[in-house]
């Protein structure tokens, strides 16, 4: 029923799956790694900026109104990070999931040719065992396609979310300096 040719086409499928993978994990984590390296080069440069105004304040005014300005531009700072961080992470989630739909296609493909092979050569009267395998493997399929459609209205909820409360943060960062100006 499940002949060398078969087994060796599906081994070269893994590994041709196991090395999408890798592939995929290693540039999101060279990403996020870019990522925090410019993030502590910000930090840095925003650090020699607050020293150098701590160094140059000639009055009281000016000493006031330095930690506003700073928090707001670390709130803005923080918002930004925590944006691209969930820009990256959600990429990295899109393509793992296309992958996870590529390999189960293949699968599923690969199990529907195998039952077709091993209907023809069933023995007589084996009919109502075959059909139960075929409808046993059409279910499974119908289920996961389910499963991967309830799967992405959640994920696709959760960015609205996560877009929207990245939003509202930088309106809220912003908001006290509009309230200075009125």
């Amino acid at each position: 029923m499940y002949n060398a040719s078969q087994f060796a086409d599906f081994n070269k499928t893994n590994v041709a799956q196991a090395t999408k993978f890798a592939a995929i994990a290693l540039e999101n984590v060279e990403k996020v790694m870019t990522l925090n390296l410019n993030a502590a080069k910000a930090a840095f440069a925003q650090g020699v900026e607050s020293a150098s105004a701590v160094a140059g304040i000639k009055d009281a005014q000016d000493l006031a109104a330095l930690p506003t300005k700073y928090a707001e531009t670390g709130v803005q700072s923080v918002v930004g990070y925590s944006r691209s961080l969930y820009e990256i992470s959600s990429a990295a989630q899109a393509q793992f999931a296309a992958l996870a739909e590529e390999a189960l296609a293949g699968y599923t493909k690969g199990l529907a040719s195998w039952v077709e092979t091993a209907s023809q050569s069933a023995p007589a009267g084996s009919e109502a065992a075959i059909n139960a395998m075929k409808s046993t493997v059409a279910a499974t399929s119908a289920a996961f396609d389910q499963f991967q459609k309830a799967s992405k209205q959640v994920v696709s909820f959760a960015d609205a979310s996560v877009r929207a409360a990245a939003d509202n943060a930088s309106k809220a960062a912003i908001a006290p300096k509009a309230r200075k100006v009125a």
